[in-house]
C-alpha cells in the first residue's frame, strides 16, 4: 500500500492531472481491494489538501455509489446477502432518514455500501437514489478529507466520546415509525 501511495506522489508530481484521475478510480476499485473509504479519503487530504482532497474524494466516493447501484442490480443474489447483513446489523423493520444515512456514513466501521443499500432501500428510482447519494457522500469527503490527521493524532477517549456523541445524535434523529407486514406480525401455522 505504501508503494502504491509513493507512486501517486511521484505521478502527482510529473502529470498533475494524472494523479487526481488516478485518485478517483482508486475509489472506485477501493471495495474490491477492502480498503476503508475513510483510509482513502484521509489520503486524499494529505495528498492534495483540504479542498482539493474533499472534491476528489466527493466524486470518487459518489462514482463509487452510483457504481453500487447499476452492480447490486444486476446480481440478486448478492443483494439478498447484503440485505441479510443489514437486517442483522440494523434489524429487519429498521427504516433511515437521509440524516441518519449521513451520520452512519462518517462512522468509520459501517460497511459503505450496507449504507448504499440502506438508500436504495429508502429511495424509488435511480433518480432519488443519485440525489441521497449525493447528499449523503458530502459529510463523508469532507469530515474525513479535512479531519484526516486529526483523527489520525486523535486519543482514545476522545475517539469513544465522539462515537458515543455521533451514536445519541443517530439516535435522536431517528425515524419514529416502525413499518410491520402482517405476516411478520401473524406468522402462518406450520403444523397444518
Amino acid at each position: 500500500m505504501e508503494q502504491v501511495m509513493t507512486w501517486v506522489n511521484s505521478s502527482a508530481d510529473t502529470t498533475p492531472y494524472f494523479a487526481p484521475v488516478l485518485f478517483i478510480f482508486f475509489h472506485i476499485i477501493r471495495p474490491f481491494l477492502f480498503i476503508p473509504v475513510g483510509f482513502i479519503c484521509i489520503a486524499g487530504g494529505l495528498m492534495f489538501g483540504m479542498t482539493f482532497g474533499s472534491i476528489y474524494s466527493f466524486i470518487g466516493v459518489t462514482l463509487s455509489s452510483l457504481i453500487f447501484y447499476f452492480f447490486i442490480k444486476q446480481m440478486p443474489d448478492l443483494f439478498e446477502r447484503f440485505n441479510r447483513m443489514r437486517e442483522k446489523i440494523f434489524g429487519k423493520h429498521q427504516a433511515f432518514n437521509l440524516p441518519q444515512v449521513m451520520l452512519l456514513r462518517i462512522i468509520p466501521f459501517i460497511h459503505f455500501h450496507l449504507i448504499s443499500l440502506c438508500i436504495i432501500e429508502m429511495t424509488r428510482n435511480f433518480k432519488e437514489y443519485a440525489k441521497a447519494s449525493l447528499v449523503s457522500n458530502l459529510p463523508l469527503a469532507v469530515v474525513y478529507t479535512s479531519f484526516g490527521q486529526w483523527f489520525q493524532s486523535l486519543q482514545i477517549e476522545y475517539a469513544l466520546i465522539l462515537l458515543a456523541a455521533i451514536l445519541i445524535l443517530f439516535y435522536v434523529i431517528r425515524k419514529k415509525e416502525i413499518i410491520m407486514k402482517w405476516e411478520d406480525f401473524f406468522q402462518p401455522d406450520l403444523q397444518k
